[in-house]
């Protein structure tokens, strides 16, 4: 992850102990301890032809003619670190990617930054970047480059992860929040809220009859299943922090539109929703890692919806509203029992450190 990675075969360093060890200050120092960690843990489930040219940066091919780059970074400070369904490891990998896969880019390569604290676990160290490495190696988008820097102890909780995510557009395509228009659909690919309840419920122990897991998930595929239909997609978006609500909010601001949902046609698990319930939380504002708002034309609807539901991450996908015009730029439900209500901005942060 860096050009110090063969300073440790130029002297006998005795190898980590990757069970009972912990990190300390001299792993972020630039020395032979840091080259020692790269060597034996980041390159040894990281590596690829990239990332082992040992330089600060990688060479990397360039996209072809009229082609153009897109770019993504994101932050990770989840907590607890191991959860249901996933880890910050593959959370790491699976947020940047679909960062870039919803501009309508194929994710290329990823480059990793970590930020360790002194005394974190080095088993607990390699089961995150085992995760990576299986995450980046299922997704097709190699960990490249990357950096590691050490804190004192108190001074950090653990472990931080930061992911950049580097990705090409086919010339022509154009996907973004400022494109929905009025009359256009509003898709979403599966249930919510599920990844947000996973955090919570193990931060508070609770258990429920119907175990609830994360969605952590890269959609690139979904996406690039979607794309290849030719249907009219003007939005996609992970619906990440602040969850549906949140993101769509985001969306008809861009868009200088407003947005209609159906309560009643919104997929939420019955375990998430009776977890929600109890915890005083309200799904459409939970944190999802693994689904997609799709905004497309509404003649192309059905037909990508259908499409969604034939592939193994759009099985639960749902037409959920419309974009309507509004010079408020209102999100607004119809609920279950025939009232309107506006579903606004979330005030605060329900979930901290969810991603």
């Amino acid at each position: 992850m860096s050009d110090t990675q063969g300073q440790v075969r130029r002297g006998y360093v005795r190898p980590l102990d990757l069970k009972h060890g912990c990190v300390d200050l001299s792993h972020g120092s630039g020395g032979r301890a840091m080259a020692q960690l790269i060597s034996e843990l980041f390159a040894k489930h990281l590596g690829n032809e990239y990332l082992g040219q040992g330089n600060d940066g990688a060479v990397l091919p360039a996209p072809t003619f009229g082609e153009k780059l897109v770019m993504s970074t994101d932050c990770h400070v989840v907590t607890p670190l191991f959860f249901a369904g996933g880890d910050i490891g593959c959370l790491a990998v699976h947020g940047t990617v679909n960062d870039v896969a919803v501009m309508g880019a194929t994710p290329l390569y990823l480059a990793a930054g970590f930020i360790l604290e002194e005394g974190f676990p080095l088993a607990d160290l390699v089961r995150i970047v085992a995760s990576m490495a299986r995450a980046a190696s299922e997704a097709g988008v190699p960990v490249v480059t990357g950096d590691t820097k050490v804190v004192e102890r108190g001074k950090g909780d653990g472990i931080f992860i930061t992911t950049t995510g580097v990705g090409v557009l086919p010339a022509g395509r154009v996907i973004g929040g400022a494109r929905a228009r009025p009359g256009d659909a509003v898709l979403v690919s599966g249930s919510l809220g599920d990844h947000g309840v996973a955090i919570m419920s193990q931060r508070e122990n609770l258990r429920f009859d119907a175990p609830i897991a994360s969605d952590t998930a890269a959609l690139h595929g979904l996406i690039a299943v979607m794309l290849a239909t030719g249907a009219d997609i003007r939005v996609l978006r992970d619906p990440t922090r602040g969850g549906l609500a949140t993101t769509l909010n985001e969306i008809a601001g861009q868009s200088g539109v407003g947005i209609m949902l159906r309560e009643k046609d919104i997929p939420v698990k019955p375990a998430v929703a009776a977890a929600c319930e109890f915890l005083g939380l309200d799904p459409l504002y939970v944190a999802n890692e693994g689904k997609l708002i799709c905004i497309c034309a509404a003649s192309d609807a059905e037909r990508l919806v259908a499409v969604m539901r034939s592939y193994p991450l759009g099985c639960d996908a749902a037409r959920i509203g419309e974009v309507i015009a509004d010079t408020h730029h209102f999100v607004q439900l119809t609920t279950a029992f025939g009232g309107k209500r506006i579903v606004d901005w979330l005030a605060g942060d329900q979930l901290p450190r969810i991603c």
